[in-house]
């Protein structure tokens, strides 16, 4: 009886993960769809094409039109009434960064490094040059600071280390994001 539970828990569990999936997914190829169709008849052709093309024009329009005129505005003010509130702001500030340092247009986690952890010639972890130069924080050049994320979770440290300790890698910040999310397991 107790498996039983456990089964119908578990398949409920991942049949809403499922819909979560796929939902928007086919919520969007759903609407694309009833927006050819109306385009085709409005215009009837034969031809399938200048209807997707329509859509497609049309969509982006409506995108670039909706940020210019409401999401732009609106987070703007948004996030200047939250960096008003004084301990929010520190909060909301930390994590606009860290989200833009990640995905916004001024990537941050660029310079993927191998840093040799303790004094065992052996051990390594894997993380990002932040800041070459700490100079603003008074501390000598020879010193960067390395975020290092953790494995399967969205969280790291952020380290002081010795330029010396620190060894450029040459693979794509994506490739070493992934290996280091997935606990090594994923493949590059």
């Amino acid at each position: 009886m107790q498996s039983l539970k456990t089964l119908i828990r578990r398949f409920s569990a991942y049949f809403i993960k499922g819909l979560l999936l796929i939902a928007p997914i086919g919520l969007t190829v759903y609407v694309v769809y009833l927006s050819v169709r109306f385009v085709r008849d409005l215009f009837p052709s034969d031809l399938l094409f200048p209807s997707i093309v329509i859509v497609l024009l049309g969509t982006a329009f409506l995108g670039w039109l909706g940020t210019l005129l409401i999401q732009t505005p609106i987070l703007q003010l948004i996030d200047k009434a939250l960096e008003r509130i004084p301990l929010v702001k520190f909060i909301y500030t930390s994590i606009r960064d860290l989200m833009s340092a990640f995905m916004g247009n001024e990537k941050r986690f660029n310079k993927p490094v191998m840093v040799r952890m303790g004094d065992s010639e052996g051990v390594y972890k894997l993380g990002f040059i932040t800041q070459k130069n700490l100079k603003i924080l008074g501390i000598q050049d020879e010193i960067c600071a390395v975020y290092m994320p953790h494995s399967y979770n969205f969280s790291g440290n952020l380290f002081l280390v010795e330029s010396s300790r620190i060894k450029p890698i040459d693979a794509s910040t994506e490739d070493v994001m992934k290996f280091i999310v997935s606990g090594g397991v994923t493949r590059i």
